[in-house]
Order: structure tokens, then C-alpha cells, then sequence
């Protein structure tokens, strides 16, 4: 059985809601999802299948001390990842945006997560597509898609529950 962890980069708290909903969803599949502040690489490196979420600050910044959080965060730990091999590891990455306050930079953090993990060697699964949003550029798209699950919590939370069970199910967790 393929071993998940959830990890996750927030100081507001809805992308950490997402994450606990993940792991409901899974069941046993996963564990008590992390916030990335509390975890360290060998953390990461010791599951099958990774579920990384973050909201994109601003105009396309990762979350961190930089844009005002209380505490570090994914700004602060994916240069950790410098020389980690994650090859045959998956990745799958959901991200929190507004694509009607923030149309010119829609969920462009998860770009960097996909990026940073890449470069790592992680093969990147989850991708889905940018029909359903409204938005004028996002660094997340690769391939005409997005790098993963896409959420916008203030323009269109009824649709998050059916988008997170079908992508759920795009995934490797067999």
C-alpha cells in the first residue's frame, strides 16, 4: 500500500482545512497531515506519495517571513531541498488562490513547489486543467494545465469537494 504524507504551508488556516479534509478522504491511506514548518526533508522522504499544498500570497509568492507570516513556511523550506534526491518519489501538489482578487497571478506558488521538486527528481502527478476558471496568468501552468489540484475558496467553495474527490482519484495510491 503506498504510503502518503500531507504537508502543508499556511499561517491563515484554510489551506491546513484542506489538507485534514484530504486525509479524511484517504482514511488510512495517510497520516495526520504537517505543517511544513514542522517537518524536515527526511520527513518527506519517507512516504511513497506527497500531498503538498499552498496558498499563493500577493502577487505569486510562496507563503513565509517574507510575506508577513508569524512563522516560517514553504518560502523557508524548499531551499532545504538543495542536493535531496526524491526520484521515485510522487508528488502531487493543491493550491489556494482568488482568480478574481488576484486574476494576474492565480496559484503561481505552486509553481515553485512543482519546480523545487522536479529539480529534485520527484515525478509530478496530479495535474489538472484550467477549464472552470476565470483568471488572466498563472505560473502553475505547464503543458496547457495546471501542476495540480487548483482551489479558489472565495470565488467558488461549492466546487471544492467535487474537484478534490475527482483528483483524489487521479492519483497513485494504489
Amino acid at each position: 500500500m503506498t504510503k502518503v504524507g500531507v504537508f502543508f504551508g499556511t499561517d491563515t488556516g484554510n489551506t491546513r482545512r484542506i489538507a485534514k479534509e484530504i486525509t479524511t478522504l484517504l482514511g488510512s491511506t495517510a497520516v495526520k497531515p504537517v505543517n511544513i514548518r514542522n517537518a524536515s526533508v527526511d520527513d518527506l522522504l519517507s512516504y511513497d506519495l506527497l500531498i503538498l499544498g499552498t496558498p499563493t500570497y500577493g502577487e505569486g509568492q510562496l507563503p513565509g517571513l517574507a510575506t508577513g507570516n508569524a512563522t516560517e513556511s514553504w518560502a523557508e523550506f524548499l531551499p532545504k531541498l538543495t542536493g535531496s534526491d526524491f526520484t521515485g518519489k510522487n508528488v502531487a501538489i493543491y493550491g489556494l488562490g482568488n482568480q478574481k482578487g488576484y486574476a494576474s497571478d492565480f496559484v503561481s506558488a505552486m509553481f515553485y513547489l512543482y519546480e523545487s521538486f522536479k529539480n529534485c527528481g520527484a515525478n509530478l502527478v496530479g495535474t489538472t486543467s484550467t477549464t472552470g476558471y476565470q483568471f488572466k496568468f498563472s505560473k502553475a501552468i505547464v503543458d496547457d494545465a495546471f501542476v495540480g489540484l487548483v482551489l479558489d475558496q472565495e470565488n467558488q467553495k461549492e466546487l471544492t469537494s467535487g474537484r478534490l474527490t475527482d483528483w483524489l482519484k487521479s492519483l497513485p495510491l494504489g
